[in-house]
């Protein structure tokens, strides 16, 4: 089915609030600069790279490579129309799908290397041998970017209500679609990566509480550990289980009560908004590298004085 096909929807199709698209392309351009400038920091400033370092630097690659969407989406969400032809709209459910898949692996293939590196501290691990995790990368990378562009396949734009739609609650015909991706591979996914990782952290911090905080450094060590699992925990917790709940209770009700229009313009409205949250894990896994890392704190903290030392020296 393609955008020739126009089809006649019961409930109107509503532009968002321009606070939505603002706000969205905001967190995304922090997003975008803060991990430019951690994988500047990583191929330019680390020069021994370990296993946490690979799979910090893939988990960087794929913040970036979706922002550049988001002009795009922010335009869409504003307009409820989307502007930018077919090919586009394959290539934006492509880079979303990849993006989420990737950053869900990425940061439980994290926690798992942070279980082995704390708790278990085996250096003969899978997870400490940089050649297995280069490999682990790939394959991370081959899952995300086949759901993805088997997605962008199956999907397409379509006319409703005069409005073209890319990726839409108010897309009827691909409804079915949309709750077997959702119930059947997304939700599964997320809790099973979820799981893991609490589990995960959980033991770490265990570990950490029985480290020997008489000293300076044990109890910086303990203090840098818990706020990294913090940040993890909040990235899966504040970032992708709003959009992944409200998304699902959206697609309930276009099924089921496909009259609401009132409780569908509603949760339209809180989905978008979500991706707010979604897009400040570009934002938060930056955090992670410096909690992760004391090479890279160093070296991102230099390269930050550097900077504004020379833009100082520039504008004198």
């Amino acid at each position: 089915m393609n955008s020739s096909n126009v089809t006649s929807e019961i409930c109107p199709i509503r532009p968002q609030h321009i606070s939505i698209p603002v706000l969205y392309c905001l967190v995304f351009l922090v997003g975008f600069l803060l991990n430019v400038f951690s994988l500047w920091v990583f191929t330019c400033r680390t020069s021994e790279w370990k296993s946490g370092t690979v799979l910090q630097f893939h988990l960087a690659v794929c913040d970036v490579i979706i922002c550049p969407m988001a002009p795009f989406m922010a335009v869409y969400y504003h307009t409820s129309n989307w502007l930018f032809g077919r090919a586009l709209c394959r290539l934006k459910i492509a880079l979303i799908i990849s993006h989420i898949s990737s950053s869900i692996l990425f940061l439980t293939s994290i926690s798992i290397h942070r279980y082995v590196a704390v708790v278990r501290f085996n250096r003969d691990s899978y997870m400490n041998q940089k050649d297995f995790v280069q490999k682990l990368c790939i394959a991370i990378w081959v899952v995300a970017l086949t759901k993805g562009t088997a997605l962008a396949a199956i999907l397409d734009t379509s006319i409703v209500n005069n409005h073209t739609l890319c990726l839409s609650f108010h897309q009827g015909q691909y409804i079915d679609i949309y709750i077997m991706v959702n119930f059947i591979i997304v939700i599964p996914a997320l809790l099973l990566a979820f799981t893991v990782s609490a589990i995960c952290y959980s033991l770490v911090v265990r570990s950490m509480s029985r480290l020997d905080t008489s000293h300076d450094s044990g109890r910086a060590i303990k203090s840098k550990s818990r706020k990294m699992v913090a940040v993890c925990l909040a990235i899966f917790v504040i970032c992708f289980t709003p959009m992944n709940v409200v998304r699902s209770f959206g697609l309930v009700v276009k099924k089921y009560f496909p009259h609401e229009c009132s409780l569908l313009s509603g949760v339209e409205t809180a989905y978008y908004a979500t991706w707010i949250l979604t897009g400040a894990n570009c934002c938060l896994d930056p955090i992670i590298y410096c909690f992760s890392s004391k090479k890279f704190s160093k070296n991102f903290l230099i390269s930050h004085i550097s900077m504004r030392l020379q833009t100082a020296r520039d504008s004198s």
